[in-house]
This record gives structure tokens, sequence and C-alpha cells, in this order.
């Protein structure tokens, strides 16, 4: 085996049920519920025109530019996939543009992250299968390898091993570990639920606002 060039079975995949319970639920807060010690970075941005993606991850590392592995995970991928492409962050060429994207879509794929560059960008809106990616460029990629497919990943310091959630709202992407899924699950819907009820305390005017003063007070703040 080929260490750079290699393309390797997933062993576990998070379960597909379980995956579109998040759809339902705020990145922002299951990154809540994991300390907020967890991103795939600002860079990473929506470029579909609306919802919510969650999925296990099906892996590509690579050569910034070329597409080769990116199109076998294509042709690997099983619906309600998640392709998570690591290509180095760089925006000089495009990895997939509209005819890939055709294809994603008629397999069933759930979504792309892409630290890297699409283009046709008006096809990703009018198609609408959640795509996050780090920028545009109408350069087209090479298709030489090397790359991987279902090893681990990282972005922005975010690793991402084969099979774990990958999650993604307007507020970014997040990637839940396998082993963490169901847990996340149960703080997230927890912190929800108290969100609700937090909101609803607003508009009825009821709201408890007596901590920010006694926050301040405990951190020495000199306040009238």
């Amino acid at each position: 085996m080929t260490i750079g060039f290699r393309i390797l079975n997933r062993t576990r995949a998070v379960d597909l049920d379980i995956a579109r319970k998040f759809l339902d639920l705020p990145v922002a807060n299951v990154s809540d519920s994991m300390w907020r010690m967890t991103a795939g970075g600002p860079r990473l941005r929506p470029f579909h025109k609306s919802g919510q993606m969650a999925g296990p991850a099906l892996t590509v590392r690579t050569r910034p530019g070329d597409n080769l592995m990116l199109h076998k995970a294509i042709d690997m991928a099983v619906p309600g996939d998640v392709i998570v492409c690591d290509g180095g962050g760089d925006l000089t060429n495009s990895l997939m543009g509209e005819l890939m994207l055709a294809h994603a879509a008629k397999r069933g794929v759930g979504g792309f992250v892409l630290n890297a560059a699409i283009r046709d960008v008006e096809a990703f809106v009018d198609v609408n299968l959640p795509t996050f990616a780090a920028g545009v460029s109408h350069r087209g990629p090479y298709k030489d390898g090397p790359g991987e497919i279902n090893t681990p990943i990282a972005l922005d310091g975010m690793v991402i091993e084969p099979g774990d959630l990958v999650i993604g709202d307007w507020d970014g992407v997040l990637a839940v570990p396998f082993d963490e899924v169901e847990g996340a699950l149960a703080r997230t819907q927890a912190k929800q639920d108290a969100e609700v009820e937090q909101m609803a305390e607003i508009k009825a005017g009821t709201s408890d606002r007596s901590w920010v003063d006694a926050t301040l007070r405990d951190r020495g703040c000199e306040m009238p």
C-alpha cells in the first residue's frame, strides 16, 4: 500500500437515520455541546441556496488543483454520504463544477465540503446540493493524482475520520467523531430545548437578565 496514492474501504459510518436528526439542530448548538473546541474554519462557506447538511464522511485528500480522487469518491459514494475533500486550501484551480455536481446529485450524495475552490457557481445554487467550499476559480483542475480516499484528514485543525458525522449550515461546517455522535445529539437537543424556552421568555418579557450584573460583580468589575 502506497502512502499518498491509495484508496481504502470505509470500515464504519454513522447511521444515516441518526445523522438526519441533526438536520433540525443548529451547527452552533452542536459546537457548543462539544465545548466550542472544533471547527472547520471560517473559509468554508456555503455555495448552495438553502438547507442544512448531515451525513457520514467519505474523506478525500488530493494534490492541490487535481480532482482525480474526487471523481473516484463520487463514483464510490452511497446515498447520503458527505464527501469531504482536503485540497490543501489552494484556490488556484477549481476541483469541481456543474458536471461533477450533476453526477453527484444523481448518485444521491448528501453534500460536499471542499478545502479548495469550485466553479460554475450558479449551478450549485440551482441544484441546491449542500456544498461548502473555500472559494471560487474559473480555472479547471488536472486529473493525474496522487491522493487518498478514506484516510483521516484535517481541515483547519478539525480531524475527520472516514464515517464520522459531518454537518453544515450557514454558520459553517463541523465534524462529530463516530463514537461521540449519540452523546452530542443528546446534549445538543437539551440545549435546543432550553433555547426554545428562553426565546419564549424573551418574547413574553419575562427573561431573567440578573446574571449579567452578577457575572460582572463576580469578576470584579467596577460599576454603579
